[in-house]
């Protein structure tokens, strides 16, 4: 299926797991929100709507629309998959955990460590995040470093339609409770998407591009950013190659490493906050591990320190931008 959205190929991976599965179901507020209204044919299918057509296909049983109490929704999936169904729930922005992170952090996360690998939670968590469409403060966080920090939990964050499909179906089929973190800014994103089903590994990074000359290791929507980067450095003679990890936890440290290795050089590119986030996570593990076979300082590429502003101006400022990532891979290449 060429020119396929993200959005697109999420609603397919959706489709395929819940067509093969009758205990996989998804819940949410507005999933299937407009279904039987006056006018009305199908349901929106969420804000963005990922889940539109699910529900006439599938029933109000396996769609399930709830009220605005993030807490009790997810409480109520998480012991759903302990008792063996498989919940795909919508948290509808990454904010939005700060009222529900318990039942993530204390019950999903723990329950196959408190009952000796007995208890399986096979639950994915689809979440937006990032900046875009000036969602202000509270609804443009890129919070996916805090969760790559809990163990039990797997942390996914595709960069394009053909990954987002596949990664989806994986985490579904999971075991272990998937948080899985969808850009906003992505959803019309286009590329290549088979029709058929197909699973990508979770915990294993894609090489997007081969150089000599300094390592970037992108998240998210940052991947196409470090790409436009690096095609304009080609033109300067400058070769990059690009790592896109996919999924943060569990992280494919050993590719990163080996690009690493073979330049000499690396940046990091991160749109989440640069303390104690995805950028400083990286950027210590190939010091540790790679340092001597480091020919420049490591360099990273973030959102600065403050929240997100509303400000069309300042929100455009906020945000990593292709200029940025080109400026920091030429200080490393011309470090002596």
């Amino acid at each position: 299926m060429p020119d396929t959205t993200m959005r697109a190929a999420l609603n397919d991976a959706l489709k395929i797991a819940m067509r093969d599965d009758p205990d996989v179901f998804v819940i949410g507020e507005d999933i299937a929100g407009g279904a039987n209204a006056p006018g009305e044919d199908d349901a929106w299918g969420g804000v963005f709507q990922v889940t539109k057509g699910l529900v006439g296909e599938f029933g109000r049983e396996r769609v399930i629309d709830t009220p605005i109490s993030e807490t009790a929704f997810l409480g109520l999936a998480i012991g759903a998959a302990n008792t063996g169904l498989r919940p795909v729930v919508e948290i509808m922005f990454v904010d939005f955990f700060g009222v529900c992170f318990d039942q993530v952090l204390n019950n999903a996360a723990k329950f196959r460590y408190m009952y000796g690998a007995h208890a399986a939670t096979p639950i994915t968590i689809r979440t937006t995040y990032g900046v875009g469409g000036l969602s202000a403060a509270q609804h443009s966080q890129t919070l996916y470093s805090v969760f790559a920090h809990i163990p039990g939990i797997k942390v996914v964050v595709p960069s394009n339609p053909y990954d987002a499909k596949g990664l989806l179906l994986e985490s579904i089929h999971d075991d272990d409770p998937v948080i899985f973190f969808e850009h906003k800014a992505l959803y019309d994103a286009v590329g290549d998407v088979p029709a058929e089903p197909y699973r990508i590994p979770l915990g294993q990074a894609e090489v997007r591009r081969r150089g000599n000359d300094v390592t970037i290791v992108a998240l998210g929507r940052m991947v196409g950013l470090a790409e436009q980067a690096a095609d304009q450095l080609s033109a300067q003679g400058i070769g990059c190659t690009i790592v896109d990890p996919r999924t943060i936890s569990p992280l494919d440290e050993a590719t990163i490493l080996d690009c690493v290795r073979s330049t000499g050089r690396v940046v990091v590119v991160d749109e989440g906050h640069p303390r104690c986030g995805m950028a400083s996570d990286i950027a210590a593990i190939v010091a540790r591990k790679a340092f001597r076979d480091l020919n420049a300082p490591i360099s990273a590429v973030t959102a600065p320190h403050t929240p997100v502003p509303f400000a069309a101006n300042l929100e455009a400022l906020y945000v990593p931008t292709a200029e940025d990532i080109k400026t920091a891979v030429v200080d490393v290449i011309n470090y002596s």
